[in-house]
Formats: C-alpha cells, structure tokens, sequence
C-alpha cells in the first residue's frame, strides 16, 4: 500500500521543520513578536502620539487622566511583557497572553476604536486561535518564570485598582482623594477583606468594586499556583520517573509499535537482560508493561525518536500495524544518522516490496510465513530451521546476513 497523500505531506512537513530548525523557534517565537506587536498597535490605537503626556500624568499620579485609558494602558503593557515569556515557552506566560487576547478583543467589539475596530477586533482574534492551536508547545513552567510573571499580573490588577479606585473617588462614601487611601481601599478588597469603611455608592463604583474582587481573587490564586506547581511537579516527576532515570538510553533496542509481535518483542529481550526502550504512539487503555521504559509520541517524529535514544540505539524495530508508516519509521530513524539497524515488519505479503525500497537492514514477516508453513506441513513437505530463518527474516538488497539462530535440541 502506498502512502496516502496526507502521510506523503506530513512527512515532507516534518522533514521540512527538521531542516529549518523548527523546533528552536517555532512557533513560539512567531507568536511572541505577534504578541508584542499586539500591544504595540493597541497602545498606539489608544494612546496615539500624546503616549508622553499621558505618561507623565500616570507618574503624577494621574490627575486629568480619563479612567477609560487605563484599561487598554495595562493590556498593551500586558501584551509587551508577557511576549518575553512565550520566547521561554512559558505556560503561564501563554495563559496571561491568552487571557490578555481576549480581553483585548472584548474591548476592541465594546469600544469606541474609529476605522481601526475591524483590524484590531480580527487581529486579536486570530492571535486568540493562534494561541490555542499551538498549547502543545508551551508546557514549561519554571519556579523563576512562573514567580515572575505571578507578580507581574498582580502589579498590574494593583495599579488598575488603584488608580480606579482614585479616578471614581468621588464615587465613595467617604471620598477617595489621595492614593495612599486608594492603594488601601484597593488591596483591602482584592483580598476580599472588606472593613467596610469605604463603601461605594454609585453604579460605576459598584461595578468597578466587583471586578477588582473577580481579578484579585483569580490571580492570587494564579499566582499561588504558579509558584508551587513548579515544586509539586518536580517532586511527583522524581517519584513517577525514576524507571526513567536509571535507564540510560545508549545501545539498546527501540520496539516501536503496540502489536502482539512488538510486545513479544520487547519481552523476549527484556527476558534476556537487553535494555529496551518501548515507543507506543498512545498508552493503551490497559495501561503500559509493567516497569517497561516507554515513551509516548508519534514514531515518525525525529524528536520522539531522539528521546526514546533511537540515534544511540543498537537497533530500531518498526512493528507498527501498518506497512507503510514501519516504512517511514525507517526513514526517520536513517536521517538521525545514528548507528542504529533499522528492522522493518511487513504484516501484507503484497506490501513486501515496497518496503524493501526503504531499505530497512531487515524485514521481519512473520504472518506471511505462517500461511506457507500451514500448506508444508499439510502437503508433508519438510520445514528446516534455515528455511524458516529466510522465510521470517526477508534480507534487503543492502543488509547484512541476518543474526543466527540456533536450532531448538
């Protein structure tokens, strides 16, 4: 069978991104400059050429300075940080972007944008989709990273309250005129505190008053799970991997597949004390070998090649259900440029040929020979140990002889 047009392009995809050096770049740093230019357009948007005056008057204290601003202020100031965070491929980096985004998308359709909505509001919502389309690729969560960017997001909550709570003073019983009173009144109801000396008394404080309890409660607690997942999860990957880590994955053998013949593959040299190293493209439901070194990923896939060792392996065995992705496998673990054999299993007798153009080291097909041995053995003609030999290990045009086998006493 040949390989269909979607595996033939996948393919020529990985070997592309593998080329490039996609996986040092991409797609995290395109989605960290387009980020950052997001933030750089809204607070241009919003800010326009008067960004110094504006500036000025936030260190002032931020007399004259219309509420509305501060919002888009923190998210385009969001956006900027939070940039430098998907370069580290952060994922708490890439949920404050996430959330970041669509924020800012919310406020591009509420607000008042002029001839520039319909390119924010759409810009926003493609780096909305960007962004959930590639959470696979930001799964590191570092103590440093993660503490930093927890206090990032709680000083910027802080200076939205704070300010907000000064630009509505007015607003609350008693008056708010000062910011020392409106940093207090904002960290005594972030923390949901509530002495109840300053209430507010109009519809707007009101409102203001619930989204600075909704913000300061989601991310304190953020922040608090930032700074000791990190912890957990080291500790729980020491207890949970420590088969991993007295495995050294060099000269072994790679059994790549879930079939019966790659089971009894890895059992009989796991029985003879060779390391091996199990790759399955999903954990079955019944759950992997018992203190079995798997790995899981999609076998064609040169980086979860490189972790499972198969460029230091002695040998890489394809036993996956289907001929032609045994095929590609073989493919892959050549352009390692390891030093491994590559062993090939064919479960079509129709597909033999076309496997053999891989030019694996060796071809295993043991279910063709099985309809042979049933016809010898019912027509009386004699089964040998070297037929059998040749028969299950069909020999490509470069391989070398295959290993011998002693005949059973």
């Amino acid at each position: 069978m040949l390989p269909s047009p979607t595996q033939l392009l996948r393919n020529r995809i990985q070997q592309l991104h593998k080329r490039i050096g996609g996986r040092h770049w991409f797609p995290h740093v395109p989605l960290a400059i387009l980020l950052g230019l997001g933030g750089f357009w809204l607070l241009q948007s919003e800010l326009g050429r008067h960004w110094r005056h504006i500036l000025d008057q936030l260190l002032s204290g931020g007399q004259g300075l219309h509420p509305a601003l501060l919002p888009p202020i923190l998210i385009g100031l969001g956006m900027l940080i939070m940039a430098f965070g998907l370069l580290f491929r952060s994922r708490l980096a890439w949920s404050m972007a996430l959330l970041l985004a669509a924020t800012a998308a919310i406020s591009m359709y509420f607000g008042r944008y002029g001839h520039h909505i319909h390119l924010l509001l759409g810009y926003f919502i493609l780096m909305l989709a960007l962004l959930v389309f590639a959470w696979r690729q930001f799964d590191r969560s570092s103590l440093a990273a993660g503490t930093l960017f927890a206090l990032t997001s709680l000083v910027m909550v802080v200076v939205y309250a704070t300010f907000g709570a000064f630009y509505l003073g007015t607003d609350f019983s008693p008056k708010i005129t000062d910011l020392v009173t409106a940093l207090y009144f904002a960290l005594v109801t972030m923390s949901t505190v509530g002495y109840g000396d300053i209430t507010p008394k109009t519809t707007e404080s009101k409102l203001f008053v619930v989204s600075i309890i909704v913000l300061g409660v989601a991310v304190f607690a953020t922040s608090l799970t930032a700074v000791i997942a990190p912890l957990v999860t080291r500790s729980l990957q020491r207890i949970v991997n420590r088969k991993d880590q007295r495995m050294q994955r060099e000269n072994h053998f790679v059994v790549i597949g879930n079939t019966p013949l790659a089971l009894n593959t890895w059992r009989e040299l796991t029985r003879r004390g060779q390391p091996v190293t199990l790759l399955m493209r999903q954990e079955p439901e019944s759950g992997a070998p018992v203190n079995a070194d798997t790995v899981i990923g999609e076998p064609s896939d040169g980086d979860v090649l490189r972790k499972a060792g198969a460029d230091k392996a002695q040998a890489v065995l394809a036993m996956l259900p289907d001929d032609s992705e045994n095929a590609f496998v073989v493919l892959a673990v050549r352009e390692l440029a390891g030093k491994a054999r590559t062993v090939a299993a064919v479960n079509d007798a129709h597909h033999l040929a076309r496997v053999k153009l891989v030019q694996p080291d060796v071809v295993i097909a043991p279910q063709i020979l099985g309809g042979e041995l049933a016809a010898m053995l019912l027509t009386g003609e004699q089964v040998t140990a070297d037929f059998v030999m040749k028969r299950v290990f069909q020999q490509s045009g470069n391989a070398q002889d295959a290993p011998a086998s002693k005949p059973d006493a």
